[in-house]
């Protein structure tokens, strides 16, 4: 039987160590993203019309279309030929764009706007996204403060393990 020299046992140890930690941390953010990729082909993570229409709605409101209801049967009935939740424009007399939107469900209106009120609701939507990606920025700094402030509470010391001399 071959003698291993202490440098090799710790050295062992350590790499062993060292890959378990890894995995500890790569293991939920692998199945997080497995996860999601799972939800995406499936479908599930799309807003439904509902959803779609909560978001966008107020946006459109804020930056300055105007509703028009369907309250006759008529505009009913053209309303709901119309795609709906989805943002469209036309070509309006003047050359000028004009864009809606038809909510044939939920409101059972049509949003309409200009290119002035467009572009704010472009700005509006861009704000949207930059505070929920501030917003995730911040929940996964939580996150990670958390785990720290666990591991500094550990029993073993920081990081993983006991602490034995070995360097970890």
């Amino acid at each position: 039987m071959k003698h291993m020299a202490v440098e090799d046992v710790q050295n062992g140890i350590y790499r062993t160590v060292r890959e378990c930690r890894t995995c500890a941390l790569l293991g939920p953010y692998v199945l997080l993203t497995l996860g999601l990729m799972g939800c995406a082909a499936l479908g599930l993570g799309r807003m439904t019309p509902q959803q779609r229409a909560q978001y966008v709605e107020p946006m459109l409101t804020a930056a300055g279309f105007q509703i028009i209801p369907a309250s006759e049967p008529e505009k009913t009935q053209h309303l709901s030929q119309l795609p709906p939740f989805q943002l469209k424009y036309y070509v309006g007399e003047n050359g000028k764009l004009r864009y809606w939107f038809a909510d044939p469900t939920f409101c059972r209106c049509l949003y309409l706007g200009d290119e002035r009120a467009y572009q704010k609701y472009q700005e509006l939507r861009l704000k949207a996204k930059i505070a929920q990606a501030n917003q995730e920025a911040a929940e996964r700094n939580y996150e990670a403060s958390q785990e720290m402030q666990m591991d500094m509470m550990s029993p073993f010391g920081f990081g993983f393990g006991p602490s034995l001399g070995f360097g970890f």
